[in-house]
C-alpha cells in the first residue's frame, strides 16, 4: 500500500483527493493543512512514497505571503523529499496564472521552478498541473472561483457582480482534475513534465451567470436543464450542493380527481416530462392518441391492463402489468391508448413523455381503445 502525502488537505481541492484516494482502498493518506505545525511537514514527507502537494496561498494579507506560502512551503517539502533518498513522486497543482507577471504568478512559477529541481536532482518523477479555474461542489464562495460566487449568492438571492458579461474564463470541473492527479501516482518515469487535463471549458461571464439564474428559476417548476451539455450537467450539480437544507425541498402540484391524483415529477424541454398517478380499482386512464408524442408507462404498485390499437383500425394489443415483475411498456405515436386498474387497491403508475405537456399544443386526441 502506497502512502501519499496531500497538502492543503482540508481545502477545495484536497478535500475531493483525499475522499478519492481513500475510498481505493489502496493508499495510506497522510494530510497537512493549516491546523498542522509547520514543522510536522518533514516528518510526514519522509514517510511518503507519493506527494500531491495543493497547499499555498492565493489571497494573502500581505504580498510577503505569497513567498512564503507558495515557494517556501514547496521549498521546504522538497527539501524533506530529497533528505529522505526516497525518490516520491511529486504532483504540483500549479495554476494558469503562472504565466503572468504578477505577484502571485511569480511566486507559482518559483514553485513550479523548485519542483523541477528536486526532479533533477533525485530523478524522482514530477508533474505540475497549471490548472484554470476549478469548480465543483465544496467550493468556497467569494474565494476560490466566481462559479461557486455566483452559485452560492443566487441560490440564497444575494446580488452577484457581472462586470463584464463578454469576458470569457476557462474552467475545469473537479472530478477531471482528481482523476488526472490520481493517475500520476501510478508507476511514472522519472523527470518532470507537464500535466494536462483534458476536458476543459471556455464559457462567458453573461452566460455563467444566466445558466445559474436559469438553474434558480426552473427548479419551482420541477425543470432540469440540459444535462447532455457536460458543462451545463456539472454546473448544475455544483450549483445544487449550494442550496440549503430548506431549499431542497420542492412541493408538487397535486392534481386530485375521482379517478385518483396524478403529480409532475421532473421536466426538461430536451428530454420530456415524468410524472406518477394513483389510479384507484376499476378506473381506467387515457383513452387517446398522440400525432408525435411517444410514452413510457410503468406500474410500481398494483396491477393494470393497458390497452391500444393503431388509429383508423387493427388488432387490439394488450399488456398486463403489474410490480411483480415490473415492466416498461412503448407507447406508439398513432395508437390509441388506455391504462386500466384491475386489482381491488390503489395502482401507481410512473409515466414518461417525450414532450412537457403545452395547453397550447397538447398533441392529445381523445379515441377509446
Amino acid at each position: 500500500m502506497k502512502t501519499v502525502l496531500v497538502t492543503g488537505a482540508a481545502g477545495f481541492i484536497g478535500r475531493h483527493v483525499c475522499l478519492a484516494l481513500a475510498r481505493t482502498g489502496e493508499y495510506q493518506v497522510l494530510e497537512f493543512d493549516l491546523a498542522n505545525a509547520a514543522d510536522e511537514l518533514p516528518a510526514l514527507a519522509a514517510r511518503a512514497d507519493c506527494v500531491v502537494h495543493l497547499a499555498g496561498v492565493n489571497r494573502p494579507q500581505v504580498e510577503a505571503e505569497f513567498q512564503s506560502g507558495n515557494v517556501g512551503l514547496t521549498q521546504t517539502l522538497c527539501a524533506a523529499l530529497e533528505a529522505s533518498g526516497r525518490k516520491a513522486t511529486l504532483v504540483l497543482s500549479s495554476s494558469t496564472q503562472a504565466e503572468a507577471d504578477n505577484p502571485y504568478g511569480r511566486s507559482k512559477r518559483a514553485a513550479e521552478d523548485v519542483a523541477r529541481e528536486y526532479g533533477r536532482h533525485t530523478g524522482a518523477p514530477v508533474r505540475i498541473f497549471r490548472f484554470p479555474n476549478v469548480f465543483g461542489k465544496w467550493s468556497r464562495p467569494n474565494y476560490n472561483t466566481v462559479v461557486a460566487t455566483f452559485c452560492h449568492n443566487i441560490a440564497h438571492d444575494l446580488p452577484v457582480q457581472v462586470s463584464n458579461r463578454a469576458h470569457e474564463i476557462t474552467f475545469v470541473y473537479i472530478d477531471e482534475v482528481i482523476r488526472c492527479l490520481l493517475l500520476c501516482l501510478g508507476s511514472e518515469p522519472a523527470g518532470t513534465a507537464w500535466g494536462q487535463v483534458d476536458e476543459t471549458f471556455r464559457v462567458s461571464v453573461g452566460e455563467l451567470h444566466d445558466l445559474v439564474c436559469s438553474f434558480r428559476d426552473t427548479r419551482a417548476r420541477n425543470e432540469v436543464p440540459d444535462l447532455g451539455r457536460p458543462f451545463v450537467r456539472y454546473l448544475y450539480v455544483t450549483y445544487l450542493s449550494y442550496l440549503e437544507p430548506g431549499q431542497r425541498a420542492v412541493p408538487v402540484t397535486l392534481k386530485t380527481d375521482p379517478r385518483g391524483w396524478l403529480f409532475e415529477l421532473v421536466k426538461s424541454p430536451h428530454a420530456g416530462q415524468i410524472f406518477v398517478s394513483q389510479t384507484k380499482p376499476g378506473i381506467v386512464r387515457g383513452n387517446h392518441y398522440h400525432d408525435t408524442k411517444v410514452e413510457k408507462f410503468c406500474v410500481i404498485q398494483g396491477c393494470g391492463r393497458i390497452r391500444m390499437r393503431p388509429v383508423g383500425g387493427g388488432d387490439l394489443v394488450a399488456y398486463e402489468v403489474s410490480d411483480h415483475p415490473i415492466q416498461v411498456v412503448d407507447i406508439p405515436a398513432g395508437w390509441t391508448h388506455a391504462i386500466e386498474n384491475t386489482g381491488t387497491q390503489d395502482m401507481l403508475t410512473i409515466f414518461w413523455s417525450s414532450e412537457i405537456f403545452d395547453p397550447s399544443r397538447p398533441d392529445t386526441y381523445a379515441a377509446h381503445v
